[in-house]
């Protein structure tokens, strides 16, 4: 029986970026109805009950990594000012608003970081590029530090990944907003949920398409480049990074 060891042990898997997605997608359209269809309460507060779970997440986030992150802040304090504005007003339409407003949020806050030169989107679409490759890691150092060949090219596409996820969030933030205000409360309730899956899986595509995948193949022709290099040199034997390559 194959024993895996050293990084591959720790490397996260697709599924570990996705589970946390769908906690926040699936966990609050459950306990709407739940509290309103079995519990009977009332619509505001089935809302507002339904806010928890992705709340109490980002808190536990923050208290195990025991760093706070300013955009998950930024996030709770929105979810909070809003579900007191919604409580004070009586008006379940606001709290469904809410979400929207929690997107654009995060939005701006990735177009910020893409204007200040450190995209934010970087971070999630690293693992599924450099896949645990000490070769690809050192790859992709090279190309975002602008001393690769394709360096150029590679940031411009880093830059484009995450334009495009902050565009992606702002649309979903304008449908849902404008189905809180026009779509029955009911209705919205799962519709939202439509409208987030179809976003982000079209945001996925075209974020994949357009830079994801060109930005992959930036890093293996960096990474062969890299080894054709330290054979050429005669260092191959020597190098740290050509072990990894040729394990």
């Amino acid at each position: 029986m194959t024993k895996t060891t050293g990084n591959q042990d720790m490397r996260p898997g697709a599924a570990d970026h996705v589970k946390p997605l769908l906690v926040d997608i699936a966990a609050p359209l459950g306990a709407y109805y739940l509290c309103k269809d079995a519990l009977g309460t009332s619509t505001l507060t089935a809302l507002a009950l339904s806010s928890v779970v992705p709340a109490v997440r980002t808190v536990s986030g923050v208290v195990r990594e025991r760093r706070i992150k300013a955009l998950a802040v930024l996030i709770l304090a929105v979810n909070a000012v809003t579900l007191v504005l919604s409580f004070v007003s009586g008006d379940p339409r606001l709290m469904l608003a809410k979400d929207g407003a929690v997107s654009s949020t995060v939005a701006v806050g990735i177009l910020c970081s893409v204007a200040l030169g450190k995209p934010m989107m970087s971070t999630v679409v690293k693992p599924f590029l450099v896949k645990g490759d000490p070769a690809r890691e050192a790859a992709w150092r090279r190309l975002g530090s602008g001393a690769a060949a394709g360096s150029e090219r590679f940031r411009r596409k880093e830059r484009l990944f995450s334009v495009l996820w902050g565009g992606g969030l702002l649309l979903e933030c304008a449908a849902r907003v404008a189905g809180a205000y026009t779509v029955p409360v009911d209705t919205m309730v799962w519709l939202g949920t439509v409208v987030v899956v179809v976003v982000l899986t079209a945001t996925f595509l075209v974020s994949g398409g357009l830079a994801a995948e060109p930005m992959g193949r930036l890093i293996t022709a960096e990474t062969e480049a890299a080894a054709t290099a330290m054979r050429q040199t005669g260092t191959e034997e020597d190098s740290p990074l050509a072990g990894s390559i040729q394990r």
